[in-house]
This record gives structure tokens, sequence and C-alpha cells, in this order.
């Protein structure tokens, strides 16, 4: 697993993908957070990272499939799959190490805006933030990114064609993450099984944790989702 991933980050930061994935997603949200109008920090006039957190959601459903579409489609294409499977590894060793590599980029994209808390910090007039609601949001929105590269694994195993993996993963994480919250707002639902239906989409239980409050029910349900798409992944794997 191990050497999977290894080999996969070499991949990543070998070539320009990595990096410009990366200065991408910082370039956005730096601008979104300090210069377009309506949405700066300045024009806000509250020391809080609240639009970063709202925004950062909606580039994750583009930025994690442009970093896993490839991570399986590319292995069917050029044939490297089938001397993966001369290897002495599992398919969940496969999906794992490939997985892993994925969020350990994600998570070295995330790491730079940590900036933005310390220019929050000296930008308050009384030097004091809100340390609990952002810590609980950059938990919540980990659990996204782990959520999302999941889903993205399972697309890339489905086709040999990076392409189609990037629009299918994009597609599947936008279903899942407001696909339910929007559901959850027809008529037909409403005082009925609205609350239930919202409770199946990701973005009920990212707003939850980013409030601060890390729920046992938050957790599980990352969890099982990521376990889910997984498992399906390897199962696709296995009959490949």
């Amino acid at each position: 697993m191990i050497s999977i991933a290894k080999k996969e980050l070499h991949q990543f930061f070998s070539s320009l993908t990595g990096y410009i994935s990366i200065i991408l997603f910082l370039l956005v949200s730096g601008l979104y957070l300090f210069v377009l109008k309506d949405s700066n920090i300045f024009d806000f006039g509250y020391a809080t990272l609240d639009k970063f957190f709202e925004l950062a959601p909606w580039v994750f459903i583009f930025l994690i499939p442009a970093l896993s579409m490839r991570s399986f489609s590319e292995e069917f294409r050029t044939g490297t799959f089938e001397i993966l499977q001369t290897k002495p590894l599992t398919k969940w060793q496969m999906v794992l190490g490939k997985y892993f590599a994925v969020l350990a980029v994600i998570l070295v994209a995330l790491l730079p805006t940590l900036l933005y808390v310390l220019t929050i910090h000296s930008l308050s007039a009384t030097a004091n933030i809100d340390g609990g609601g952002i810590t609980g949001s950059y938990i919540g929105l980990i659990f996204l990114a782990a959520v999302f590269a999941a889903i993205c694994m399972w697309c890339s195993a489905l086709t040999s064609n990076a392409i189609i993996a990037f629009l299918v993963g994009a597609f599947a994480c936008l279903i899942v993450y407001f696909g339910f919250n929007a559901l959850s707002k027809l008529s037909v639902f409403t005082g009925n099984a609205d609350y239930y239906i919202e409770m199946l989409g990701i973005d009920f239980h990212y707003r939850s944790i980013s409030r601060g409050v890390i729920d046992t029910r938050d957790v599980v349900y990352f969890f099982s989702i990521i376990f889910l798409f997984l498992f399906v992944t390897q199962k696709n794997l296995t009959n490949k």
C-alpha cells in the first residue's frame, strides 16, 4: 500500500498536475477572500473564515475529481493494471494506496490556508477569533475531501477514460453534496420527510461539524460513506 501511495505522489509532483491543482485552489480561495467585491473579508467586516468554508466545497467538487481521475482509468488505458495484479498486492492495498495519495495532496493544498487564520487573527479588532468554529470547519472540510476522494476513486475505476472519470466524479460529488438538500426542499416532502432526506446529504453533516461540535453521528456518517465507495471500488477491481 505504501509503495502504491509513494508512486502516486511521485506522479503528482513529478509533473505540473499536482502543483497547478494546488496553486489554482489557493488562487481561487485567496481572490474570493481578499479581492473580489462582496465576498472579501474586508467588506464583510468580521474576522471569520466562513466565506472560505462556504467556497471550499464547491472548489473541491472540481479539484478532487481532477486529482483522482487518472488513479485507475490511466492504469486501464495503458495496460499497467495487469502489471499491478502480478505484484504481491491485494485489491484493498491498491485502492487504499491511491486513496491516501490523493488525500495527502489535498492536505498539502489545505496547509497554506492556515495563513488565512493568522491573517484574520491579526485583522481582528480584539485579537480574538472563533477558534472552535474554525477548527470544526477544518475537520469538516477534511472529512468532506475524504468523501469526495472516495467517490472519485470509484468513478475512476469505472472507465479507462480519464475525462469521463472527471466528469462523472464531479457530477457524483455535486449530487451527494447538494442534491439531497435540494430534494428535501421540494413541496411534496416539506413537513414530512424533508429533514431525513436532508440528513442523507454531505452538506447537512458538513455544516453540523462546522459549528465546532463534533457529533458522533456525523463522524459515523462520513466514515460510512467513505467505506461504502472504497468497498465498491475494490469490488469493481475484483470483477475486472
